[in-house]
């Protein structure tokens, strides 16, 4: 899953900040933009941890289109910082699951034209996920 991070320029004197828009309260540094960067990753990581813990499901990225109009970031830079959520949603487990044959080859189909997804599990993980934010949006 790629987040988006908002960069607050450094310089010789002054670090890079970063904040997580999507994870209130998840900030990081860096002296070079490169290690702000990591250090993004590894807060996220973090962050994502505790919601694991109180039985959170990772919140999905907003569109960066969305995040730019935040006023709270006019003049920053953004990036994006790759992370495996698979790691905070607990320990996996084999459901049988029924699907029509033609919605399980449009699936793989899809699945094969965006090689991001990787399998079909992942796909209807990342289905389910945004069905369930948007229930609670």
């Amino acid at each position: 899953m790629l987040y988006t991070v908002a960069i607050e320029a450094g310089d010789d004197k002054t670090s890079y900040g970063v904040a997580v828009p999507d994870l209130p309260g998840c900030y990081s540094a860096g002296d070079t933009l490169e290690e702000a960067l990591e250090n993004a990753k590894e807060a996220i990581c973090l962050h994502l941890t505790d919601l694991a813990e109180q039985g959170e499901l990772p919140p999905l990225p907003t569109p960066l289109s969305n995040l730019i109009k935040d006023e709270e970031f006019k003049g920053w830079s953004w990036a994006h910082v790759e992370i495996d959520e698979t790691a905070f949603l607990g320990k996996s487990s084999k459901v049988n699951v029924t699907l029509p044959d033609l919605l399980t080859l449009k699936i793989d189909k899809f699945v094969k034209d965006h090689p991001s997804y990787g399998n079909r599990s992942r796909f209807l993980q990342l289905a389910a996920l945004k069905e369930i934010e948007g229930v609670h949006a």
